[in-house]
């Protein structure tokens, strides 16, 4: 199952960082924010575009193109 965790919104970038988390692999990648039509930080269709972006890297994790890091 695929955990997401979300960062504070930037308002220069206009992003959010997001923690991406499925067993023993972690991601770590900023998703572009959502913005009311007034132009503030709409944090619910954040989340949902979040939710988004998390079944797309769900997808890239299962065929390998996301990875775990090695330990050094």
């Amino acid at each position: 199952m695929m955990k997401t965790r979300i960062g504070g919104f930037d308002p220069v970038t206009r992003s959010v960082p997001v923690t991406f988390t499925q067993g023993e692999i972690v991601h770590v990648r900023p998703v572009n924010a959502c913005m009311t039509e007034a132009g503030a930080y709409d944090a619910e269709a954040t989340a949902l575009r979040v939710a988004a972006v998390a079944a797309g890297v769900a997808v890239k994790i299962a065929v390998g193109a996301i990875a775990a890091t090695p330990a050094r």
